[in-house]
């Protein structure tokens, strides 16, 4: 959620500003600004809505300098207006700010009582003027920062500018993610992840948790949360500012469906081993075989992948599981015993609620382990077991390919347990081997039906009110799709258990209401088309997703239906997520509405 990037350089950086920008939109998009430092002090360009606003204000009134620092916003404190948007600033202080300051109407009311004037609504205004005062008292910088960041509490990337500095700016984070980025040509860059600096160095280095840095043209010096000098490994970031080009795709979230194939390819190839028919993880400091219970926490796209691994893991190795969301796990107080594996599931690896639940386990004595896709991430350095995706960066809003590079891992994952366990031999593996291969290809068929689902959102796009039915583990991919159809196209919608219709939901039911089925014919199909049958007698208007088999056994009595691939039970969550996240796509389409950056979301969600 927000997006920073800080450059001081030797020439102009307004445009480089502007072009990080860019690459972090998927980050917030409610408002964005640039201030840097001029002959003539600093100067900001703040604009409401999307990025193009503050292009059209910087090509009527240009900015100058040689160091600035840039945001993109998704609200939280303040609406979102040019007011409330970054860089805040004062006479001596500008600053940019991602995370929230969980006390900051406190502080607010001390400053205000201190007769200083806010503009703002925002929480990040009273860093700034914090920070401000200090200065304005005689204090450095550096002792401004030393003052002012033990007062407070939440999490905080920071980027600052001082107003009689222009040879420096300084970074600090507690909670959200801050890298700086180095070259040897006199530039040095803040940007709140590589991807922020991708084109501009790839060589960059992580701040850990309380960690800021005073940046300069020759680099950075770091200082930890005591204050004391540190000393944090440079890296080569590898992200690229090509990952942030459509290409010929109309929309990133489309182009994203259509690298499905190769991205699960490419996780499957870390995982799978195809000479020794055998499934592989990453090395671990602890035995799987010693695991008597899997907790499972994550939010989102990501909490229903958790839950389709509890089918997966409690039918393979028979481990008990269970699964939370995030940001209710710390709250119920969980019990934790000997014996249990924490498996967290992030995306960013930097999901506040998520990250929270991790210490917390970790702090409980719990081993840890994480399905996350950037390997750099919070989550993925603190973990005890890393087992990464390799989606690339996904900057649709609406996750697609790290949904299914994440159901990839966690069946390598339940697999890997089942071997341990001593619960799966190798004729069965041999065969989960052989169905993991498959995916891509079943994934490239299902891809080809695209013509097929637009055809068919047109349909649902005219539709109020849409539910979901599965059974097994298509009941979570049911969570999923109308999860999917409501954050990009609006439409209410719900998922549900098949066999849950009568409990309550077929209430919802009349000729208005499509009805979307995933029923792949196996040994669930036949209970799920008798629900899905039951609601077509109170007059649904049914969608059947289903192989050939299952579409001959439902018989002629649905609205519409999406051929796929025949597919073994394994791995039909992985296919089946394709026509899923296209028949969303395409009603949002038909609904005109903004697929990649839809209202009042985030990509990545680094407050509470």
């Amino acid at each position: 959620m927000c997006g920073i990037i800080g450059i001081i350089a030797e020439r102009d950086v307004a445009d480089e500003l502007y072009d990080g920008l860019k690459r972090l939109e998927y980050r917030g998009y409610d408002s964005a600004g640039i201030c840097t430092l001029t002959g003539g002090g600093m100067e900001r360009r703040r604009a409401k809505g999307k990025l193009h606003n503050l292009r059209e204000k910087l090509t009527k009134e240009p900015l100058g300098g040689h160091i600035g620092i840039a945001h993109t916003r998704w609200a939280t404190h303040g609406a979102p207006t040019e007011d409330n948007a970054h860089p805040h600033a004062t006479k001596h202080v500008a600053l940019v700010h991602n995370g929230i300051i969980e006390n900051f109407k406190a502080l607010r009311e001390e400053l205000v009582r201190d007769g200083r004037t806010l503009e703002s609504d925002t929480d990040s205004e009273v860093v700034c003027h914090l920070i401000s005062r200090e200065v304005e008292g005689g204090a450095s910088p550096e002792d401004a920062l030393k003052t002012v960041l033990p007062r407070l509490r939440g999490a905080f990337a920071l980027a600052i500018l001082f107003a009689d500095r222009p040879d420096m700016m300084i970074g600090a984070r507690k909670g959200s993610p801050l890298v700086v980025g180095f070259t040897d040509e006199g530039e040095t860059y803040l940007g709140s992840d590589a991807l922020a600096l991708a084109g501009l160095t790839q060589r960059i280095c992580y701040l850990k948790e309380g960690d800021w840095c005073v940046v300069t043209r020759d680099g950075a010096t770091i200082y930890d949360a005591d204050n004391q000098r540190a000393n944090r490994e440079v890296v080569t970031s590898g992200a690229s500012a090509a990952a942030v080009e459509k290409g010929e795709y109309r929309h990133f979230m489309q182009k994203e469906i259509f690298e499905q194939p190769t991205v699960v390819a490419q996780t499957l190839q870390s995982y799978v081993r195809p000479l020794e028919e055998q499934v592989a993880l990453p090395d671990m400091d602890f035995d799987l075989a010693g695991v008597k219970r899997v907790s499972i926490v994550a939010c989102g796209t990501s909490y229903y992948v958790g839950m389709i691994g509890k089918y997966w893991i409690e039918q393979f190795a028979r481990v008990p599981v269970e699964v939370d969301v995030a940001s209710e796990y710390r709250y119920r107080d969980p019990v934790m015993e000997e014996g249990q594996l924490a498996l967290f599931i992030s995306q960013s690896g930097e999901t506040a609620d998520t990250l929270a639940a991790m210490r917390h386990c970790a702090e409980a004595g719990l081993t840890t382990a994480g399905i996350i896709n950037v390997p750099t991430s919070t989550m993925a350095r603190e973990a005890d077991l890393l087992m990464s995706t390799h989606a690339g960066p996904e900057i649709g809003v609406a996750s697609t390919k790290a949904f299914t590079c994440q159901l990839a891992v966690m069946a390598a994952f339940a697999t890997n347990l089942a071997r341990a366990k001593g619960r799966l031999p190798a004729d069965e593996e041999r065969d989960i081997v052989k169905h993991l291969q498959e995916v891509p290809q079943f994934m490239t068929e299902a891809l080809d039906r695209d013509g097929k689902i637009e055809a068919v959102a047109q349909f649902v796009s005219k539709a109020r009110d849409v539910l979901y039915l599965g059974r097994g583990p298509d009941y979570p991919m049911a969570l999923e799709g109308a999860l999917k159809l409501k954050e990009i196209s609006y439409i209410h919608a719900e998922g549900y258990a098949s066999g849950e219709m009568k409990h309550g939901p077929i209430a919802l039911i009349d000729e208005t209401v499509p009805l979307i089925v995933m029923a792949p014919s196996g040994p669930l199909f036949e209970k799920t088309v008798s629900n899905m049958q039951e609601a077509q007698a109170r007059g649904a208007q049914v969608v059947l997703i289903s192989d050939d088999e299952g579409i001959a056994e439902a018989g002629d009595d649905v609205v519409e239906y999406i051929r796929m691939p025949k597919v073994h039970p394994l791995i039909a969550p992985l296919v089946y997520a394709i026509p899923v996240q296209l028949l969303a796509y395409h009603v949002a389409v038909a609904k005109g509405t903004d697929v990649d950056q839809p209202r009042n979301l985030a990509k990545s969600v680094t407050v509470e």
